[in-house]
């Protein structure tokens, strides 16, 4: 059974993935853009090979067995990994080789400029493209190859799966409506941030993208925070060095108990890239000459 299972096809996962979403075999075949019968086919065939069960069938559409619940997530991994390593290795191999550095926008700014010009004065180091993203979208850009490394933060962002070198720890501050009693103050304490009426404490949404519980406004991007921060609709708390996106109509107050933030460079776990390799060591002697 288990050689059997090694023979699944990256075709074979992507057809179940699709019945397994749409959780009926007709709406399948029609988002793959083929008929239901060799759909059908297919599943039964991967079933053989697997040796479980993955699918129950009704009139009413599929549902998926525990072991479908299982290759549903395995499933989507696997084929992140191999988009992941075709769109590197198209990168390696490409006349203008490049790599590509995620960090989410607004965060780690001077960092992020040091960084960029110590690589461009490193021989080993291609040119950086930094792809700039919104909140906690690092890590998906690392797992599907669209990115070659990032700049995160521990402990707000998901670092499972990713080697990782520290770069700068900092407080953290509030963003406040320039306007707001609050932000005449020295500094500020989170029990105080998170009890100002009339002005809660966004929401960002979590991996699944629902959102956590509250009264503050849902948010997805850093543009929508920056002007409901203007507009006196909400506040936020974040790495001091993150303020360098701030409003003339936003001023930041110090958290004082705000857990501390540390900026990191992830980039894959087991690469043997060269590029790579040679970007995070610019980035530790940066770290180095500045400790």
């Amino acid at each position: 059974m288990d050689d059997e299972a090694g023979d699944v096809e990256v075709r074979e996962l992507r057809y179940f993935l699709a019945v397994a979403e749409e959780s009926h075999f007709g709406r399948a075949a029609e988002r793959l853009g083929m008929t239901q019968p060799p759909l059908s086919r297919a599943i039964r065939q991967l079933e053989r090979r697997i040796g479980a069960r993955l699918l129950e069938r009704d009139r009413h559409g599929v549902r998926l067995t525990a072991a479908g619940e299982v290759l549903r997530t395995e499933a989507g991994t696997a084929l992140d990994a191999i988009a992941a390593a075709a769109r590197r290795t198209r990168r390696a191999g490409s006349p203008d080789q490049r790599l590509v550095l995620a960090t989410k926008a607004g965060a780690s700014h001077e960092l992020l400029r040091a960084l960029l010009d110590a690589a461009a004065r490193a021989a080993d180091v291609p040119p950086v493209e930094v792809l700039l993203c919104e909140v906690g979208e690092q890590a998906g850009l690392l797992r599907t190859g669209r990115a070659d490394a990032a700049l995160m933060h521990r402990p707000v962002d998901d670092l499972t799966g990713f080697d990782t070198e520290d770069l700068h720890t900092e407080g953290q501050v509030a963003i406040l409506p320039a306007a707001h009693p609050l932000a005449a103050r020295p500094h500020l304490t989170l029990a105080e941030v998170s009890a100002v009426p009339g002005l809660p404490i966004a929401r960002w949404p979590r991996l699944d993208g629902s959102y956590p519980e509250g009264p503050g406004p849902e948010v997805r991007t850093q543009a929508q925070l920056a002007q409901l921060v203007a507009l006196g609709k909400t506040l936020l708390v974040i790495p001091a060095s993150s303020r360098a996106w701030q409003w003339p109509e936003h001023l930041a107050v110090p958290v004082l108990d705000a857990p501390p933030i540390t900026t990191v460079i992830a980039w894959p776990a087991r690469s043997r890239s060269r590029p790579v390799a040679a970007l995070v060591r610019t980035a530790t002697e940066l770290r180095n000459d500045t400790t």
